[in-house]
């Protein structure tokens, strides 16, 4: 995947619109202490529960309009979330999915894609095991190989978010992202630095592509250890992801897992908002702690919250240094 284009996430606003939900936004009061407007995108709501619905639209749209769809379907590896938005895209296209997933997938996400008519394949503990299945796959049986973000249709699907939030609040300064593999990054960076965005891009801990591709210079593995590794637990970033953070205006934050479960459950404390731990991840970015980021006064941010594929009975499980759950309400 080359260089990501602003005129590519045009095309994949025009190519989509009407197939998508818009995102709906709200705006909420800053963590205690913090300056600044802050508001949430909550883009869990997008059709299959996140926002790889957008690049999956692209991506086949744009196939089926090139007369490249094969009637054999289409083969995605995933975490879970962008084989959900494969699915269902292809359902829409009449043309069967075959989605391969580590076994690690959380039970919920695998359910839903075999609700979407999805065939589902599980291979390995990582997302790389799984990539390298479907890749096997798509070669002997002559599947479209669609990527969960690593390319530039799917990318591109994913910058289309950027360009409805700037439509509806007007001066925004910041967005922030959390980052897997990278395709909402990429998209989101492209759009935002068009329009003089700034993009935090927030990873956690011991999931961090991104944060170390940029320390090396080009693309690295990483090991993967995190409660949201299930959605950002991609062991190597995307090229594109790392030459759309170069050209400056883009920020990358680390936060812990604690962190993320605290911000998992301030949005159900405080909004009566269950994400997924992937989502929780970029408003941890504000949590107020050295490493985090802190909005300068007037400054307005909006926080992605992008997917919602979760199991919510966790959130009242006692997580060690994060304390006792909402009461089991």
């Amino acid at each position: 995947m080359g260089e990501l284009t602003y005129d590519e996430v045009k095309a994949a606003a025009e190519r989509i619109a009407g197939r998508v939900r818009p995102v709906a936004l709200t705006a909420v009061d800053p963590p205690s202490g913090r300056p600044g407007e802050l508001w949430l995108a909550l883009e869990f709501m997008q059709h299959t529960g996140s926002f790889k619905a957008r690049g999956a639209q692209n991506f086949l749209q744009a196939h089926r309009e090139a007369g490249t769809l094969p009637d054999t379907g289409v083969t995605i590896a995933s975490g879970g979330n962008a084989g959900l938005a494969c699915a269902w895209a292809a359902r829409q296209q009449g043309v069967p999915a075959t989605v391969f997933v580590p076994t690690t997938a959380p039970a919920v996400k695998v359910s839903k894609l075999r609700g979407y008519g999805a065939d589902v394949r599980l291979v390995g503990s990582e997302y790389a095991e799984a990539q390298a299945a479907c890749a096997e796959f798509a070669a002997a049986g002559g599947a479209l190989a669609a990527h969960a973000y690593d390319h530039p249709l799917i990318a591109a699907g994913a910058g289309t978010l950027l360009e409805e939030i700037r439509d509806r609040i007007p001066g925004l300064d910041t967005v922030v992202v959390a980052v897997g593999g990278g395709g909402l990054f990429a998209g989101v960076a492209t759009a935002a630095r068009e329009h003089g965005i700034r993009t935090v891009a927030v990873e956690p801990e011991n999931c961090r592509a991104l944060n170390a591709a940029l320390a090396a210079g080009r693309p690295v593995d990483v090991p993967v250890d995190s409660i949201a590794a299930d959605s950002l637990g991609a062991r190597r970033v995307s090229a594109a992801a790392v030459r759309a953070a170069r050209p400056g205006g883009v920020r990358s934050v680390l936060v812990p897992d604690t962190e993320i479960v605290r911000a998992r459950r301030v949005l159900w404390d405080d909004h009566r908002v269950v994400v997924e731990h992937g989502a929780a991840t970029a408003l941890a970015a504000l949590n107020g702690r050295a490493g985090g980021y802190r909005p300068e006064p007037g400054e307005k941010v909006c926080v992605v919250l992008c997917g919602a594929n979760t199991d919510p009975s966790d959130l009242v499980v006692t997580t060690p240094g994060v304390g006792p759950a909402a009461e089991g309400r």
